[in-house]
């Protein structure tokens, strides 16, 4: 199995304003989403695949029989908003199958990235040694992972 790599793989700013745009309509055609406090949606009813399935068929019921169904119930709007529910349920779909996408990239580029930087430290590291130059650049990127002593533990007896 080939390495998944991202050799010449580069993201333009351009690309950057083009993806920052395709959001942009997504939230303008989207201008209803709201946020929930963790409270709120602790308190509120949760629509599985059951629950849809029940939600669909007694709103079909009461669409059928709406001379036993209370006066303040709108089947209608129940109905949206089962139509809504179901639309953002793709959406949603879509953009975890992004984010997914995204951050696995994002991962594998600061892998890269990183793997680099290791190696260009330890040439410089090597070749630093003999060339007085390097030894301040080696010194500062050294610095980063010194291991800082750990505190003694103080031993008490009970």
């Amino acid at each position: 199995m080939k390495a998944k790599t991202l050799d010449n793989i580069t993201l333009s700013s351009e690309d950057m304003e083009r993806i920052d745009t395709a959001f942009n309509d997504i939230r303008n055609t989207l201008p209803f989403l709201l946020g929930l406090s963790p409270t709120e949606k602790r308190r509120m009813s949760k629509i599985g695949t059951k629950a849809q399935n029940y939600t669909d068929k007694a709103l079909k019921m009461a669409e059928r029989y709406p001379d036993v169904i209370p006066n303040g119930l709108a089947v209608d709007a129940a109905q949206e908003q089962m139509t809504l529910f179901r639309y953002l349920h793709d959406v949603l779909q879509q953009l975890n199958e992004l984010k997914t996408l995204v951050e696995c990239t994002q991962m594998l580029a600061g892998s890269e990235a990183y793997a680099a930087a290791r190696l260009a430290y330890r040439s410089v590291k090597t070749v630093g040694e003999s060339n007085n130059g390097l030894d301040v650049v080696v010194e500062d990127l050294a610095r980063q992972f010194r291991r800082r002593p750990s505190s003694p533990v103080e031993v008490t007896d009970a």
